[in-house]
């Protein structure tokens, strides 16, 4: 059996805060090439994920808020915010899936976020995410702007 628990949580929310990237995950499958890939990803608020699809391959991701504010966001082709979630266990927002060939990102809101995360494997960096070329890539001295403009267009519509 394995267990998530607050301990467990805790110390990759650690790993998450002293990282350069302000996240971490933790794999649940033991190879990449699993067809289910099941993972924690612990984020602090600042961290940047440029938004990304899952297409050739298909791919669906699902994400569980387990701790914290995590704001997991739909685009459109062109980059316009299309529809968007806040999850909060406090608020009863528990989880979203996102369909395969759809632009996505997702933002921690709050210290401490973590999300239990579940994507079809396997996984291979070639060609696990297409990124977006409307928004930064990650590293980009713009980062910061574009996810705190994305943050208030969320809150504007919240």
């Amino acid at each position: 059996m394995i267990k998530i628990d607050e301990t467990f949580i805790e110390t990759i929310s650690q790993k998450a805060k002293s990282s350069s990237r302000l996240r971490m995950n933790y794999n649940y499958h033991p190879q990449l090439d699993d067809l289910l890939q099941r993972m924690l990803n612990a984020m602090e608020p600042g961290t940047y994920i440029q938004p990304h699809k899952h297409q050739d391959p298909d791919k669906t991701e699902v994400f569980f808020c387990l701790r914290g504010k995590i704001a997991v966001v739909e685009f459109s082709n062109e980059g316009k915010i299309i529809d968007f979630i806040i999850l909060d266990t406090q608020s009863g927002n528990y989880a979203c899936e996102i369909p395969p060939r759809t632009w996505h990102t997702v933002i921690s809101l709050e210290i401490g976020s973590v999300a239990y995360e579940i994507k079809n494997g396997p996984y291979n960096p070639i060609d696990d995410k297409n990124f977006a070329s409307w928004a930064p890539k990650e590293g980009h001295e713009s980062c910061a702007a574009y996810l705190q403009s994305v943050i208030e267009k969320l809150i504007v519509n919240n």
